[in-house]
């Protein structure tokens, strides 16, 4: 089949400022700027986007996102690209060290391990990452994460390091 015969998919995606999201997100504490995400208050990153992942829940210490893998997160072999899952993963580790962060008080990833137990497919259905906080210092927080499936099997699980911006 030539270029020209090949089924052709397309995607389009629209994402709010993300510097006028940083804004907005400077003016509260780490919890609440994630409710406001997951409520719709304010905008929600362009990777969550680009990659179709929400943020669903927001607790002390706790973040999940959910994501339904689909055909353009696929890699060459057939499967999600295991970078879908390492942002996912990160991006729920992350928000759940920022929920215990005050006002003006930032991080960014230093680390991240990831551990891929299964492949994701479009046949997985929808997953669940939940990114917990094993330890949060001056300078230095810890946390884990794992992505599942609605029966609650094992996609990959993962821990971060993280450096905390304090203001």
């Amino acid at each position: 089949m030539s270029e020209g015969e090949r089924p052709v998919r397309e995607r389009t995606i629209r994402w709010d400022d993300p510097v006028e999201a940083a804004r907005i997100g400077r003016t509260m504490d780490g919890t609440r700027y994630l409710r406001a995400i997951a409520e719709g208050a304010a905008p929600a990153p362009p990777i969550a986007a680009l990659l179709d992942m929400r943020l669903t829940e927001v607790g002390e210490g706790r973040a999940v996102f959910t994501l339904t893998p689909q055909e353009f997160h696929y890699n060459p072999i057939g499967s999600v690209h295991g970078g879908v899952a390492a942002t996912l993963l990160d991006s729920a580790m992350g928000c759940a060290i920022n929920t215990l962060l005050p006002q003006g008080t930032g991080y960014t990833t230093l680390e991240i391990n990831v551990n891929y137990v299964r492949a994701l497919t479009r046949e997985t259905g929808e997953v669940r990452c939940e990114g917990r906080v094993i330890h949060l210092g001056g300078k230095i927080a810890t946390a884990e994460g794992t992505i599942t499936d609605a029966a609650g099997k094992l996609y990959a699980h993962a821990t971060t390091t993280c450096i905390v911006l304090r203001g």
